[in-house]
């Protein structure tokens, strides 16, 4: 695991430059570093070594006349199979890293080498004969690729942090990312809270010459589901896939860990890899805000040694800021904080760990998925009718069976943008002093809808939450706070052999009445305990709701809520009163405080503090 940066040269000291952008992202690889710059292109690397710990493992890595250079950050987990394969076909390799079968298959096959990969990636390489720039990022979008175009100079690297440092870029906010994060939690477009540097999304790639980058996408979600095979055999595939994957992941020349919360998909990754190490984290003693008891019971249970902490509110509050700095953009989601101090603890013993992100996208496990079926019967009602009972409805205060009529009243589409729905649009420009020109949600759902219309509505919600949820949340939250750490982070679930199962498994063996994930907790069982198999997520959850109630807390928000930058985008007044009915017990607010908070505490750290 790694980090890169780089620009296309036009600098006298482009030397200098490439070394600052490089120390901003040392914590992604303090192994060693690697620099290639000529008269067109700068391109520097930090390594964190897991495969060929050698020196000969360090990037750029050449082809064979050193015409084409490249710099990567991620794992190939096939890259013996195409190693083999490229040898057979008269390339020369002079490493034993994964890293070289990428340059020697582009120059075999180019872009459509993308389609032999497995693994996580995000890439660069630069074609001297051609000056030619190609980069890719993986299938999921577990590893982060950003870009800029700035007085004439094209950048790149694995966080946008390593711009800062470069004369052409310009630090500017982004306002209309703003906006659409306050319903998000997250920056959900190729746009990012900088302005006019974007991210490639996943599973495109992209090539730049002349100073024009083309950009498309190589490979797709396809949920074509089979209904031949019986729930015996999906477990049966399910149990066989998963072992692979997870074999795979463990390749190493370095000790490799797991993440345990008390949930299945971290349990059976645990399980099934069979490693040493297991790590957890917690708050209190509170067993909803606590998984350290249960963590170290299923570690004995599989003859494993579990390392944990107890977070305590002082140290997770103080870490706000240096965490928000790591993330690169804001992110409301309070897990964040947790996954900083669980890869904190782990990278104190190993330099890999095994998590299990992506098994709820693709397997359906999110309560949310029930919400078709449960309101069935509701929506049989004829449409207009349901209109008007919700109009009547959101005139009320927002409770559990208010709540209820004002969703029957509405299409997917419009109740559903994803695991996180913040503000509506309405609520958000209500605390927002300027107006932008930020998208509503559903212009931002609108085109995975659309590609998923042909299936049901369990589905489209996978398809969307995959798209938008996994890669703006999930995976950023994954990959930051891990590399804050130099941990790599390794998500089995989220293989490409596991994704193509899932897309065939109906949706009948993945929600049911009463369960979610259903194939896949029964593939669970036959590693795990059936009171973990069935247990609910909570996933190293955070008690925000309650600290926000604390004078100690509640003043910390409302003196950042009342101070300059935040009169500066917000209206106080609306930002107070959210607060204050919150303490009161009025409504639960606490994700909403949160989000704006969070923002806030972004915002100080690369518009205040940083330079």
């Amino acid at each position: 695991m790694c980090g890169f940066v780089g620009f296309t040269n036009k600098l006298d000291n482009a030397d200098e430059v490439l070394g600052l952008m490089m120390d901003r992202i040392k914590h992604r690889g303090p192994d060693s570093e690697g620099k290639f710059i000529d008269g067109n292109v700068a391109m520097g690397f930090r390594r964190l070594s897991l495969i060929d710990l050698s020196e000969t493992g360090s990037q750029p890595i050449f082809n064979e006349d050193r015409s084409m250079v490249l710099t990567f950050n991620g794992e190939i987990y096939n890259f013996k199979e195409l190693r083999a394969e490229l040898e057979e076909l008269g390339h020369s390799f002079y490493t034993k890293t994964d890293s070289e079968v990428l340059i020697h298959g582009y120059e075999q096959w180019g872009e459509d080498m993308l389609a032999k990969l497995r693994g996580m990636f995000a890439f660069i390489i630069y074609d001297k004969n051609k000056n030619e720039l190609f980069g890719a990022r993986d299938f999921f979008g577990i590893k982060p690729l950003y870009y800029a175009k700035m007085m004439g100079t094209f950048m790149w690297g694995s966080e946008i942090k390593s711009f800062l440092d470069h004369p052409a870029f310009v630090k500017e906010l982004n306002e209309d990312v703003l906006e659409t994060y306050l319903t998000f939690q997250y920056s959900p477009t190729e746009e990012t809270f900088f302005k006019n540097v974007y991210k490639l999304p996943a599973a495109h790639c992209f090539t730049y010459k002349n100073g024009e980058m083309s950009i498309k996408r190589y490979w797709e979600v396809k949920f074509d589901p089979d209904d031949e095979p019986t729930l015996e055999d999906w477990v049966n595939r399910i149990s066989e896939t998963f072992a692979d994957s997870v074999e795979a992941h463990k390749f190493a020349d370095v000790e490799v860990g797991s993440f345990l919360s008390s949930g299945v998909d971290s349990s059976y990754v645990a399980a099934q890899a069979n490693v040493d190490k297991t790590f957890t984290v917690g708050f209190g003693e509170d067993e909803k805000y606590n998984e350290i008891g249960y963590a170290k019971e299923f570690s004995k249970y599989i003859n494993k040694e579990n390392f944990s902490k107890v977070i305590s509110p002082e140290e997770y509050w103080d870490s706000l800021e240096k965490i928000q700095y790591q993330m690169d953009e804001p992110l409301a989601d309070p897990a964040a904080i947790a996954l900083y101090f669980v890869c904190q603890i782990a990278s104190e013993k190993v330099k890999a760990v095994l998590s299990g992100e992506g098994a709820d996208e693709i397997f359906g496990g999110y309560n949310i998925y029930h919400n078709p079926r449960d309101m069935a019967s509701y929506f049989r009602i004829p449409r207009p009718i349901r209109k008007a009972v919700g109009a009547c409805a959101s005139r009320l205060p927002h409770k559990h069976g208010v709540n209820y009529l004002i969703r029957g009243s509405k299409d997917l589409e419009e109740r559903f943008i994803g695991n996180a729905y913040i503000f509506s649009e309405k609520e958000r420009k209500a605390i927002l002093k300027k107006t932008t020109n930020a998208p509503d949600a559903m212009e931002i759902t609108r085109p995975f809808y659309e590609k998923s219309k042909r299936n049901d509505q369990v589905t489209q919600m996978q398809y969307l939450d995959l798209h938008l949820w996994m890669t703006g949340d999930i995976l950023l939250k994954a990959d930051k706070m891990s590399m804050a750490h130099s941990l790599e982070l390794r998500v089995p679930f989220l293989d490409k052999k596991v994704m193509e199962l899932a897309e065939q498994i109906p949706t009948r063996f993945r929600v049911t009445k009463d369960e979610t994930k259903y194939a896949m907790r029964l593939a669970a069982l036959r590693a795990c305990p059936a009171q973990t198999a069935k247990k609910d997520k909570l996933g190293f959850p955070v008690p925000t709701r309650v600290w926000l109630k604390e004078d100690k807390y509640y003043n910390i928000v409302k003196d950042s809520f009342t101070g300059g930058v935040a009169q500066s985008f917000f209206k106080s007044e609306e930002l107070v009163k959210l607060l204050d009915d919150h303490r009161d017990g009025k409504y639960d607010n606490s994700r909403k405080i949160w989000t704006v908070f969070t923002f806030l505490v972004w915002y100080k750290a690369f518009f205040i503090n940083e330079v």
